[in-house]
């Protein structure tokens, strides 16, 4: 922990700006029954109520306190986008150390079905896969976790396939040790850098997904609060002069800067550079 503190002590400013916008953002998260003034869907004014007074940001459409939505937002976009990054992680890697372990006609099928998934855009496939097997969170975070799974194969592949030739994982098979001992002991612990650097990367991609999908009605369903479709719902106070809108959008992207600021500073903290002065 200490080695932790240290090297926050000796971050970078952006660095130390996005740790402090990634750890309000996970509290507000975590605790947003206990910070938001009302229910998450509790319909408590008229639409479009100005801001001050008992509604420190106004209303929506709806009439519900667009503070509480802002805070009950957090939770499930940012809960949503983790999970989904990490059950893409988990398949991704998984497969891409799989493909350059075994190599021979595994690693041609797997490269080959993955080459198809990325050949099409992958906003229309998702629209086309949860149009088929309809809107809701699990097929959400299913189709969005496969889809994202390709990119994460590829680096996975590459990263292991410079491992896989190594004499300490030749070693290892020289001793018997199986293919998962190998997968797990030998190559996860040295792609560990590179991994951990693309979940951070691949999470701000999935959270502007999902915020994306829900903008376009697809994503995350309503009454469930949702800055994507938070952004929806009111983008007509915008004609009026009204910034409203423009909160959910502006919660976006203070966490993927946020998020970049910190992946940054891994990359650089990782990759064994000192910082010139």
């Amino acid at each position: 922990m200490q080695r932790v503190f240290k090297s926050l002590a000796e971050a970078p400013l952006t660095a130390k700006f996005g740790v402090t916008v990634v750890l309000v953002y996970t509290a507000v998260a975590l605790l947003a029954p206990v910070l938001a003034p009302y229910g998450e869907t509790e319909i408590v004014g008229d639409s479009y109520e100005v801001w001050g007074g008992t509604y420190v940001l106004g209303t929506d459409n709806l009439g519900r306190d667009m503070l509480t939505r802002l805070i009950y937002g957090a939770r499930n976009t940012i809960g949503i986008a983790f999970l989904t990054t990490t059950l893409c992680f988990l398949l991704g890697s998984v497969t891409g150390f799989l493909a350059a372990t075994v190599g021979g006609w595994v690693d041609q099928v797997l490269s080959r079905v993955v080459d198809v998934l990325m050949s099409i855009p992958s906003l229309i496939f998702a629209l086309v896969l949860l149009t088929i097997f309809g809107l809701s969170i699990i097929n959400m975070v299913l189709v969005i976790a496969v889809l994202d799974a390709t990119r994460v194969y590829r680096l996975s592949r590459a990263v292991a396939q410079g491992i896989v030739v190594m004499d300490y994982v030749e070693a290892a098979r020289l001793r018997g040790e199986g293919l998962w001992w190998i997968m797990r002991r030998e190559v996860l612990p040295n792609a560990m850098p590179p991994l951990v650097a693309e979940f951070g990367l691949r999470f701000v991609f999935v959270f502007l997904f999902i915020s994306a999908l829900s903008f376009l009605g697809l994503g995350i369903q309503p009454p469930t609060a949702d800055w994507g479709s938070m952004v929806r719902d009111n983008a007509t106070l915008i004609t009026y002069g009204d910034i409203t809108p423009l909160l959910p959008a502006a919660a976006i992207a203070l966490l993927t800067v946020g998020v970049n600021f910190v992946v940054d500073w891994f990359l650089h903290k990782t990759s064994g550079l000192r910082d010139e002065h």
